[in-house]
């Protein structure tokens, strides 16, 4: 099939007058066949995207059906275990020499434990669905809350908390608080060998970006393992040295990424260990705007 298109051009005498028409015959077929093209393309497109969404969709479904299944199904048995292990305890002690009863406490910390590996499976799952909702944020208000909300659950321990000028951000709130609450928490956690731990938190100019960081006293990691720090479930130490199930810093390097920053850990043996994350300077610029 071949396409032409037309126009009429006026020809004009010596006197402005129309002397007689010229028509022009152009063959558009390349354009025509170009457009087509260009058309059915966006066609394509358009029924992919909608696959694409249909998919996605059904692939959400599915991972709530899991995280209900998980946060139900999974926590019945363990509640089960742990409740009647407590019975055991509480009701027929007498019946069960040292040796049972350390046992069932054994039981009974690895049930909760495994409660708590779940939780933060499902938070490290959801994070990826939940709406990062972007604010104009007090940073260094934001810590100072944080560090007291932990201090408050040291009792007579002694810490040193050295927070220095924080830039506002433009971040989640929320999801923030989570970060600050997962790093200031792990600081403490692995400073507590110390008689007295110390902690700063600060932030320093990096071109473009914010970087905020925070370091501490503590028993530090060896930096040929720091690949493995922001992996699920992945530990440097033992969990009879220090709590933990290893998700923490997973989720926060998710929240980090998420508001289009990074994060990296820094540290020695018994040495301490500084942990920094960025964050576009942009969003602090509009934050103050």
């Amino acid at each position: 099939v071949t396409y032409w298109d037309w126009t009429l051009v006026p020809i004009l005498d010596d006197a402005g007058e129309v002397d007689f028409l010229v028509f022009v015959l152009n063959d558009v077929t390349d354009r025509k066949k170009a457009e087509e093209e260009i058309r059915q393309l966006n066609v394509e497109l358009e029924q992919r995207v909608e696959r694409r969404t249909a998919q996605l969709e059904a692939a959400n479904r599915e991972l709530e059906s899991f995280s209900y299944s998980v946060s139900h199904d999974l926590r019945a048995p363990l509640r089960a275990i742990d409740g009647f292990s407590r019975i055991l305890l509480q009701e027929h002690a007498g019946r069960l020499d040292a040796e049972g009863q350390r046992l069932l406490d054994i039981i009974r910390a690895n049930t909760q434990k495994m409660g708590q590996l779940i939780d933060d499976l499902l938070a490290f799952s959801r994070l990826g669905r939940r709406e990062v909702k972007v604010t104009g944020l007090d940073m260094e208000t934001l810590v100072r809350d944080v560090a007291g909300e932990l201090q408050k659950t040291l009792g007579d321990r002694k810490v040193q908390w050295d927070i220095k000028p924080l830039p506002a951000a433009r971040a989640d709130r929320s999801l923030m608080h989570q970060v600050w609450v997962n790093l200031l928490d792990n600081a403490l956690k692995f400073s507590r060998l110390q008689e007295a731990a110390c902690i700063e938190v600060g932030c320093q100019p990096g071109g473009d970006e914010d970087i905020y960081y925070v370091k501490d006293n503590g028993v530090g990691f060896d930096m040929q393992f720091a690949h493995k720090l922001f992996g699920v479930f992945q530990r440097l130490h033992l969990y009879e040295e220090f709590e933990g199930t290893g998700v923490g810093l997973a989720l926060v390097q998710r929240i980090i990424q998420r508001h289009g920053g990074r994060i990296w850990g820094e540290s020695q043996v018994n040495g301490g260990a500084s942990f920094y994350f960025t964050l576009p300077r942009r969003r602090a610029q509009e934050a103050s705007s």
